[in-house]
């Protein structure tokens, strides 16, 4: 008695193969990302407020920060005005955008439109590369800077922060907005690496957009990436008096919102890749 492997239903998805693809990709994409000169260039850039801190260690009196509310008051002004709205979009945007059109301009995007693999199995393997090696660049450089900040408090005060007090939860709190920055503005510029040529026009009108959101009445503020972050930071910095005030976004909407807008854009960018035409000699 001979035994055959039944055929698999017409339309049916065989689930192993796309996600051993897709690792594969995965494995391609975080090599070529982290010897890119690209990723050297937002690796730098990150670098620059751990370096501010650092200096800062050294050079100011120990207990310097006391009298802006802490370190952690300092860090978390510095977070979010510098890493959030500076180094973690614009690094997004120099890595996420290049995920694809990047691959158009050295000329080997093709390479892989010519294997047997769907689309959406592509921009998947490619954004957990993009996402992976954008979270643990930037995270990094925020964990340098929060350790040299609050070690301006002096040794002592460092460990019981860390030991006994509320530096770890921060730390991973830190970890998880950054994170979220990174799979949020990730699919926005990796749908605009393929939908546009030039993405560096829809780049600034977001970027003017996420940075006037202080500024913008309650309904609108939700209308952006930036007020569902900063909801999730874990401490409260002071307000200028002409920032308007709105509840923040309580975690359980915040994530579940960001991810779900993050589906959406990719399910967008697989659909854009099925007709995604390459023409190497006019780019």
């Amino acid at each position: 008695m001979s035994s055959h492997a039944t055929p698999a239903p017409l339309g049916s998805v065989d689930w192993n193969l796309r996600l051993s693809q897709a690792a594969a990709v995965f494995r391609l994409e975080i090599k070529r990302i982290l010897i890119g000169r690209r990723s050297l260039g937002v690796l730098l850039f990150s670098m620059f407020p751990a370096l501010i801190a650092f200096l800062t260690l050294i050079l100011s009196p120990a207990g310097s920060f006391e009298g802006l509310g802490g370190p952690s008051v300092v860090f978390a002004v510095l977070f979010r005005t510098v890493y959030l709205r500076l180094i973690v979009f614009f690094g997004c945007v120099l890595l996420f955008t290049n995920l694809f059109r990047g691959e158009v301009l050295e000329g080997t995007l093709h390479y892989y439109f010519l294997t047997p693999m769907p689309r959406w199995t592509l921009v998947m393997g490619k954004f957990a590369a993009g996402v992976a090696a954008a979270f643990v660049t930037f995270y990094l450089t925020v964990t340098a800077t929060f350790f040299f900040l609050h070690a301006n408090s002096g040794t002592d005060a460092l460990r019981q922060f860390l030991l006994g007090g509320a530096g770890l939860s921060h730390l991973a709190s830190y970890a998880l907005v950054t994170l979220m920055a990174v799979i949020g503005y990730g699919a926005v510029f990796l749908l605009a690496g393929i939908s546009i040529r030039n993405p560096v026009i829809p780049a600034i009108l977001i970027y003017l957009w996420e940075s006037i959101n202080l500024f913008l009445p309650v309904a609108l503020k939700q209308i952006s990436v930036i007020y569902y972050l900063e909801s999730l930071c874990p401490v409260a910095i002071p307000l200028s008096a002409v920032t308007i005030l709105a509840d923040p976004a309580p975690a359980w909407l915040s994530i579940p919102g960001l991810a779900l807008l993050t589906g959406l854009l990719l399910w967008v960018a697989a659909k854009k890749l099925k007709t995604f035409e390459i023409y190497y000699g006019g780019e």
